[in-house]
Parts: structure tokens; C-alpha cells; sequence
């Protein structure tokens, strides 16, 4: 019986001890919890670092999509310049950058709003580049846009981007952009370049992208382009029913006026005439004959219409012998042109050919003339 008590006695005390153990290291973990939370919070408040979960967060609440071009290789459709205009749309001077340069956790800095085509846009560097998007070691510019001057969640803005780094020894700024456009939405909210130029060439001190000291500017012109509403097709016909025209001038040598007109004649959708000055014009008076192919002044061309012509002009040997032919190739021009709706040579062929009767292009005191197309141009103008 006795015994029996002393083995109560042995298992109650092993118990008691069990319990305050298990007491003990809860205690401890609660402290620990609490300690841990309020040196975690104190290294905040110091800059110390974020805490990641914290900082994930926050990020991704503020931009969704920190990529450059995903859907092809960006690279290869980067343009990169100088030129001597600054920025159109927003430009951010900083007279403290290696500052930044020197953080490990100013990851990035972004600009106040600025408003183009309706919507706000930020401005957004990366001094050492942004990880995310293959960026390290090199400076990174985006431009981000704030979706709520977005009307709908499934509108869609497509902006040419050209981001600027102004280089003190050239008094210029060094740009890059891409040769497509950049389509903004909600899901894809930053778009930009990761590897603009080596942080290390940024650094270098003979290439004064930093200059004064600690200086630097970064600029961004944002432009939405708008879809055209007006155009026009522009088309050439090169086969026709029948390509040629031919004049006949009879009594040549009784002929006194300065120039004769043909009829008029339809080739290629548009209306002709022919104009022969026999005893020549300008440079030709009085050695050649003059010819010239003219849009006939029923057709009334809109500003700035033109028609491309190519064709051959003729005087045709009556003995089957080698014609005079000369090429036309040329834009006959409407109003607002400073070109022609004539074109043709001074000197087309030499008088003294003419009266050579045993040449044979006057033959029975008639001189055939003649005009054949290769090619007339038409364009069409939408709206009409």
C-alpha cells in the first residue's frame, strides 16, 4: 500500500514538470513572435530593408507588369540616337542620383503624373536597373500609365514611346524607342526598356552623362498616333484596248498658225490632245518641229491630283523607214502642283528632215503623228 502512494506520488511530480515545460516553450515562442515582429518593424523605420512579402504586395498593387516587349525581342527593334531637341512630354532632373545609384532598396523612382492624350502617365527609372526584367547592371525608363484615366478595363492605348538621357558632352540627348507602338491596357500598365545604357557607361565621368558634380536629366515623349480617316489608292494601268492615237496633218506647208490642237481622245480613263507647232516653239522656233502631249482641259483634276504618264511621242516615216520617237515619262499635275498638264520636247524633229522630201516623214504634204501609252496612273480618294 505504501508503495502504491510513492508511485502516485513519482508520476504526479513527473507531470507537473511535463506541464510547466510545455508552459515554458510557449512562453518563449510568444516572445520570441513579439520580438520578432518589433525588430522587424524597427528595421523598416531605419530603411534597414523591407520585408518581402510587404514589398511584393505593394509592388504589384502599383504595376502588374514591369516587362519590356514579352511578345517579340525588343532589341532588335530599338532604335537608339542623338538629337538636339529635349523631351516634348516630361522631363525629371536630378541633382542627387548617385544617391540612388548607392541604395539597396530605392529600387526605383518614379515622377509625379503628367497628362498626355488623356491620361496620366508616370515616368519610371531603375538607377541600377530592374531586375525583374533582365535589367542588372544596366539603367532601366518606363513609362507607366494610371489606370484610372482609363474609361474601361478593356480599352486599350497604344502610345510611341522615346525615352531621353541628356549627355552634357554633346549638348544632346541620347534617345532610344521602338519602331512599333506599345499597347497599355490594365494587364500590361509599364512598358519600357531594361537595358537602356550600362550603369557603368551612365558612371563614367568622361561621357558626363552625370555632369556638375551629381546631375542628370531623363526625359519621355509619350505620342498616341490616331488611326487615319482619310486616304488614297494609288494604281497604274499598263494594258489598254488600244494604246496608240494618230494624227494626220494635211497641206503641212500651207499650215500659218503657231500651233494646232488635235481632237481629243480618251486613253486610259482620262481625255488627250496632241499640240504641233510646225515651225517649233521656244528653243525650237524656226529650226524643229515642236510636240507635246497635253491632258485635255475637260478633265478637271482635284488639288493636288496628279496622273503618271508613260508614253511615246512620234512622227511617223511614210516609207517605212525608222520613225522619231521620243520617250514621256512624266506626272501630269492638278492645281497646287507647280508641274505641267503638258509635257513634250521644243525640238522634236529638225525642219530641214521635214522638207527633205526623200526622208519621208512629209510625204504628199501630210505629216502623221502619233502618240502610244505604256502607262497612266490613277488614285482614288476615300472619303470621296
Amino acid at each position: 500500500m505504501t508503495n502504491h502512494c510513492s508511485n502516485s506520488n513519482t508520476i504526479s511530480v513527473v507531470h507537473l514538470l511535463f506541464c510547466l515545460l510545455i508552459t515554458s516553450a510557449s512562453a518563449r515562442s510568444i516572445i520570441r513572435q513579439i520580438t520578432d515582429g518589433f525588430n522587424a518593424n524597427l528595421q523598416q523605420e531605419n530603411g534597414a530593408g523591407p520585408v518581402p512579402d510587404m514589398e511584393k504586395s505593394h509592388y504589384l498593387h502599383t504595376h502588374q507588369d514591369i516587362s519590356s516587349r514579352n511578345y517579340k525581342v525588343s532589341a532588335s527593334n530599338a532604335v537608339k540616337g542623338l538629337r538636339d531637341r529635349p523631351p516634348s512630354s516630361y522631363s525629371l532632373k536630378m541633382e542627387s542620383f548617385n544617391t540612388l545609384l548607392k541604395s539597396t532598396y530605392a529600387e526605383r523612382y518614379e515622377s509625379r503624373p503628367f497628362a498626355v492624350g488623356g491620361y496620366n502617365w508616370t515616368l519610371v527609372v531603375y538607377p541600377n536597373g530592374n531586375k525583374k526584367d533582365s535589367g542588372s547592371g544596366y539603367l532601366s525608363l518606363y513609362v507607366a500609365i494610371d489606370n484610372s484615366t482609363l474609361v474601361s478595363a478593356q480599352q486599350e492605348v497604344y502610345a510611341d514611346l522615346r525615352f531621353y538621357i541628356f549627355n552634357k558632352n554633346e549638348r544632346k540627348y541620347f534617345t532610344i524607342q521602338d519602331t512599333d507602338v506599345w499597347k497599355f491596357n490594365v494587364f500590361k500598365t509599364m512598358w519600357g526598356f531594361s537595358q537602356v545604357l550600362s550603369v557603368d557607361t551612365f558612371k563614367d565621368p568622361n561621357n558626363r552623362y552625370l555632369y556638375d558634380g551629381d546631375h542628370c536629366e531623363f526625359g519621355v515623349d509619350v505620342t498616341i498616333p490616331s488611326l487615319f480617316e482619310k486616304f488614297e489608292l494609288f494604281s497604274v494601268t499598263d494594258h489598254f484596248s488600244n494604246p496608240r492615237f494618230t494624227w494626220t496633218l494635211r497641206g503641212f506647208s500651207t499650215l500659218l498658225k503657231d500651233s494646232y490642237l488635235s481632237d481629243e481622245f480618251s486613253i486610259g480613263g482620262r481625255s488627250w490632245n496632241v499640240q504641233v507647232y510646225p515651225n517649233g516653239d521656244a528653243t525650237g522656233e524656226g529650226k524643229a518641229l515642236s510636240m507635246f502631249l497635253y491632258l485635255s482641259g475637260s478633265e478637271k483634276l482635284r488639288p493636288y491630283e496628279k496622273i503618271y504618264v508613260r508614253a511615246k511621242l512620234r512622227v511617223l516615216n511614210q516609207r517605212q523607214l525608222n520613225n522619231v520617237e521620243k520617250q514621256l515619262d512624266n506626272w501630269f499635275s492638278g492645281p497646287g502642283y507647280a508641274g505641267s498638264s503638258g509635257w513634250g520636247y521644243h525640238e522634236f524633229i529638225s525642219l530641214s528632215d521635214l522638207k527633205d522630201s526623200s526622208k519621208g516623214f512629209v510625204v504628199n504634204d501630210m505629216l502623221i503623228v502619233q502618240v502610244e501609252f505604256e502607262a497612266v496612273s490613277s488614285t482614288k480618294y476615300f472619303p470621296s
